[in-house]
């Protein structure tokens, strides 16, 4: 693959990352995808999405990245299925290195992602997207009458758990620690709420039943007297955070306390030329349809930089 240049190059192919393609591809500026570690992000591991603008009916996550990947393929982007392992953006163009293949880029656009925060059990993996999930605003709706339970004890699963009240007739909080991390408000909200209870001093430590392909309970340890029990529940719902997909850039550009990578004037990050777009910069609505707006933002905001800086060059030129 040698050296190869582009005017811009995306990494990631979630919702940001295929908008942004889309976008930029329609603008003449053949694109570069990476696919990343997870091709087509996380809606890859939603099962039906919703409230995704366009859609009388619920589609299902991965047909609707398909969909996006095909539309921007017909505007001329190129992908490969390569994951970014360092970036140079000391000096232009940048040079992204990938699977033993470099790449350089007159624009850079940033869209890694962010990955829920998980147990690390096997069947949590088995059965997301069909009743386990690390998103109450994506799938609270299917859980309508159901008993859930929340992971957590942060504001991540305060907010979680008091959303899913909207649907659920219970929600049940399960918590490793006697105590919630969780902001003072965050708390009395929650345990205000009738339908909210918590278990405390214990774990998920086995999710039922991968064998019937949904959930249908959890088993649980006390983490002080390590007694097990098992407990009926209709869907699991991850409530202990996301970590963004920014390791690359630590050091490179300015990123937030959390990790997440700092933007300003729209998807500009802290270097010149290098946009961000998606969850790996929004910590606060993370939804694809916000994914997808920031991703087209990127792709103009990299537009308008190549063309500033190509009238500048053009400028300099005619001045000699």
């Amino acid at each position: 693959m040698g050296n190869d240049k582009r005017k811009v190059v995306i990494l990631g192919s979630g919702a940001a990352g295929l908008t942004a393609a889309i976008y930029a591809a329609r603008a003449n500026l053949e694109p570069l995808i990476l696919d990343g570690i997870q091709p087509g992000g996380q809606l890859t591991i939603t099962s039906e999405v919703e409230n995704y603008p366009g859609f009388r009916e619920a589609i299902m996550g991965p047909d609707l990245m398909a969909d996006m990947r095909a539309q921007a393929e017909r505007f001329g982007t190129a992908f490969i299925q390569a994951q970014a392992e360092s970036v140079d953006l000391s000096k232009h163009p940048f040079v992204i290195h990938a699977d033993g293949a470099s790449f350089q880029a007159e624009a850079l656009i940033i869209a890694t992602g962010a990955s829920a925060k998980l147990l690390g059990i096997p069947s949590e993996t088995k059965l997301m997207g069909h009743g386990v999930s690390a998103c109450a605003t994506c799938d609270g709706f299917f859980f309508r009458a159901k008993h859930v339970m929340v992971v957590g004890g942060g504001d991540t699963a305060m907010e979680e758990a008091t959303f899913l009240t909207k649907f659920a007739a219970k929600v049940t909080i399960v918590h490793r620690r006697d105590e919630l991390r969780a902001s003072k408000i965050m708390q009395e909200k929650a345990r205000a709420n009738p339908k909210i209870s918590f278990i405390w001093d214990s774990e998920v430590v086995e999710i039922f039943d991968v064998a019937k392909g949904s959930v249908t309970g959890v088993r649980l340890r006390n983490v002080k007297t390590g007694a097990e029990s098992d407990m009926a529940i209709d869907g699991v719902f991850m409530g202990i955070g996301h970590r963004p997909n920014t390791g690359l850039f630590e050091g490179k550009l300015d990123l937030h306390p959390n990790g997440y990578i700092k933007t300003h004037d729209g998807t500009k990050t802290s270097v010149e030329g290098v946009f961000a777009a998606g969850d790996v910069q929004d910590f606060v609505y993370r939804q694809a349809i916000t994914a997808a707006g920031t991703g087209c933002m990127a792709a103009i905001d990299a537009e308008r930089w190549l063309e500033a800086r190509a009238h500048d060059a053009a400028t300099k030129a005619a001045a000699r």
